[in-house]
């Protein structure tokens, strides 16, 4: 009886100090605890965990045995070792690839499901890299604006958003030939969110809404979750949208709105000309359909001049212009507007049932931003710096793909998209390149029906470099493998 007794606290301590050391190296493996980072003493955790100070070192030790943490003399316990940073993560196990067909929303969420990984090679992501955005300057516009704003930007903001930030855009308006107030500004949470408005103010579910194809996943995927119908209008790479086939469309198909990117549309890169964009919206304006623009990228451009919008050519309101600074300058603060026209006072109405207002302290920055004439200076750079990283790409992938390639030449925007020989499946493409920790975006996912399986979209917003050449030179190797 007596050994029975004695030994059950040992047996529960021994479980714990394991229990807690396998949650610790979970926590590494998904790199929560990065290398470097400092634990918590042996104390604190005996007292976080509710353990005894034995139980607690017992799981360090553990760990220490594993190669996972060091301690260090009277400084503590330390992460010594991420395993996904590792280099034989870049060479692992061949694995059985899955029979099953993937539905496109499995796809998306496979492609996606790695997108913040510190260790992944993104050229999936079409947004500038950290190191092209000037965080010290917007730090500075933060903190300038928080200090002269009367409540410290604590309070909710007015529905239409901020209103030095809604005279920003207004002002900004002129380049691309629009004549807006800032009465005529809402501002939303990103780009999705007024386009989600947008839609929402002009249709009800059941209708059709026509897209050009190939478009950005997100685009179609906002459209299907209002239960709305997507009639796909094929796009041309240079010309960009076959409006013939969008006027039959209109009436044969019911369309009772439009989104369309017709300024460096992703992935295919055109921006329609003037004297397109003018009879595009001259043809909805007889048809009383409306349109919604979707220019997130018209400010990269690398041209002399900005292209003119839709909008521009605008005169019965009918054109609902989207925007934000997400691919321009700061993707994590969220802020995006629109510009309604005809439809304002029910996207304020939706604005005030979704949302109610903006994050006061980010409209407030970018808009400190934008007045400074920070914004101006960023972009001269940013356009400079994108130009010269498309033509490296590009001269790269011409180097190291097969000769039986076809590349966009974009005039604008962070895509490239590239169509390859019919052999090759592009999601296949993908799982391969994944192996070596390059994540490019299969052109599956780019209309309703996958039906773009031999292109690829590759982005070149991170800078080139050798690493990046690496990452081109075995794309190319892994594409000649399908041969």
């Amino acid at each position: 009886m007596t050994s029975t007794i004695t030994s059950a606290p040992a047996i529960a301590e021994d479980f714990l100090y394991q229990q807690i050391a396998d949650r610790l190296a979970g926590q590494i493996k998904q790199q929560l605890l990065k290398t470097g980072d400092k634990l918590p003493s042996v104390r604190a955790l005996s007292q976080e965990q509710g353990i005894s100070l034995s139980t607690a070192y017992k799981a360090y030790v553990q760990l220490e045995i594993k190669g996972l943490i060091e301690a260090r003399p009277k400084s503590g316990y330390y992460v010594r070792y991420t395993p996904s940073r590792s280099l034989d993560q870049h060479k692992p196990e061949k694995q059985v690839k899955e029979t099953k067909k993937l539905t496109l929303d499995e796809m998306i969420s496979l492609v996606y499901r790695n997108y913040s990984s510190e260790s992944i090679i993104r050229l999936s992501r079409s947004a500038p890299a950290l190191s092209l955005v000037p965080a010290a300057k917007l730090n500075k516009s933060m903190i300038e604006a928080i200090r002269q704003s009367p409540d410290s930007c604590i309070n909710y903001d007015a529905i239409q958003g901020n209103e030095n930030l809604r005279k920003q855009i207004a002002r900004f308006a002129f380049s691309w030939g629009g004549d807006v107030s800032a009465d005529d500004v809402i501002t939303t949470q990103g780009c999705m969110e007024a386009l989600g408005f947008c839609l929402r103010a002009v249709t009800k579910p059941g209708d059709a809404v026509a897209i050009e194809s190939p478009t950005y996943f997100g685009i179609f995927t906002t459209i299907q979750s209002l239960g709305l119908k997507i009639v796909e209008i094929p796009a041309d790479p240079v010309a960009g949208l076959d409006l013939d086939y969008l006027e039959q469309a209109i009436t044969q198909k019911q369309i009772k709105a439009c989104l369309f990117v017709t300024t460096f549309s992703n992935p295919l890169g055109y921006c329609m000309s003037d004297e397109r964009k003018r009879r595009l919206v001259d043809l909805l304006a007889r048809h009383e359909v409306p349109l919604i623009e979707d220019d997130i990228y018209g400010e990269i451009y690398f041209g002399k001049t900005r292209p003119r919008t839709c909008k521009s050519f605008d005169k019965k309101g009918l054109v609902m212009f989207c925007s934000s600074v997400s691919k321009s300058l700061a993707p994590g603060y969220r802020v995006g507007w629109c510009i309604p026209g005809k439809f304002k006072e029910q996207i304020i109405t939706l604005k005030l049932m979704h949302a109610l207002s903006s994050a006061a302290p980010t409209q407030a920055a970018i808009a400190h931003f934008l007045e400074t004439g920070r914004y101006d200076l960023h972009m001269r750079n940013l356009r400079r710096t994108l130009h010269t990283q498309c033509l490296r790409y590009t001269q790269a992938i011409a180097e190291y793909f097969p000769p039986d390639i076809k590349v966009s030449r974009p005039e604008g925007g962070y895509g490239l998209w590239i169509e390859l020989n019919k052999k090759v499946n592009a999601f296949e493409l993908y799982e391969e390149a994944l192996v070596y920790n390059i994540v490019v975006s299969p052109g599956q996912l780019f209309s309703t029906d996958s039906r773009f399986t031999n292109f690829i979209r590759i982005s070149f917003g991170i800078p080139f470099s050798e690493e990046i050449d690496r990452c081109l030179k075995k794309l190319g190797e892994l594409i000649w493998k399908f041969d």
